[in-house]
């Protein structure tokens, strides 16, 4: 088992941070969970998930939703716990994700001000030469953004933009969101039985009529 950092941040996206502490677990891999405390707020607002002071809910929530298991490989972190494992190069942390990535996160990374944990465990990946994957969810994005974004890939950070493709004929918003998640997954190297493969055939779109209830306007 390998285990990753995941930051979760206020950006919006959060379905996305969902997604991918699903798929990670799924594949056998524990998970270092931290949410900012402006990450918890938009938590709440766009999937109903109640954090609590610091996070202290969510390994509940992961085991009522993900079940027992799945949360036996999940530790959590408050955003002040700077002596969290991850704050340390000794601690082997396979990656750092910051999905969803909010601006200002991204800015104080940039600049290697590590204000909280999540902070803190980027600065760490890059210091160590290991695994930072940022997924930014902005639009549009300012000169400011761009320069901070340019920055961080050059020094090895993955940029990877919350941006779904359309050739795989998605029906649902749970199909957009696992389009993103299998792009992380891929470069992590962390194998999915269910990821979007191009084929090269094109094929036309399913029938209007042939989609779920959940899907139609």
């Amino acid at each position: 088992m390998q285990r990753y950092f995941v930051g979760i941040t206020g950006a919006s996206g959060h379905p996305y941070a969902w997604g991918l502490l699903r798929a990670l677990l799924a594949a056998g891999q524990g998970v270092d969970l931290c949410v900012t405390a402006s990450g918890a707020k938009v938590l709440r607002h766009e999937l109903g998930i109640e954090a609590g002071p610091g996070g202290a809910n969510l390994l509940k929530e992961v085991e009522a939703r993900l079940g027992p298991e799945a949360a036996s490989r999940v530790r959590v972190f408050a955003p002040e716990r700077v002596e969290a494992p991850a704050s340390s190069g000794t601690a082997l942390v396979r990656g750092v994700l910051l999905v969803p990535c909010s601006m200002g996160t991204l800015a104080r990374v940039a600049a290697g001000f590590s204000s909280n944990l999540v902070e803190r465990a980027a600065d760490v990946a890059l210091k160590e030469g290991r695994t930072l994957l940022i997924v930014p969810r902005e639009t549009p994005l300012s000169a400011i953004h761009l320069e901070n974004l340019l920055k961080l890939a050059r020094l090895g950070a993955i940029v990877l933009p919350a941006m779904p493709g359309f050739y795989h004929h998605p029906r649902t918003l749970d199909d957009l969101v696992g389009f993103v998640v299998g792009k992380v997954l891929d470069r992590l190297g962390v194998p999915r039985a269910d990821a979007v493969r191009w084929s090269g055939e094109l094929e036309p779109p399913p029938d209007p009529g042939t989609e779920p209830p959940e899907a139609r306007p």
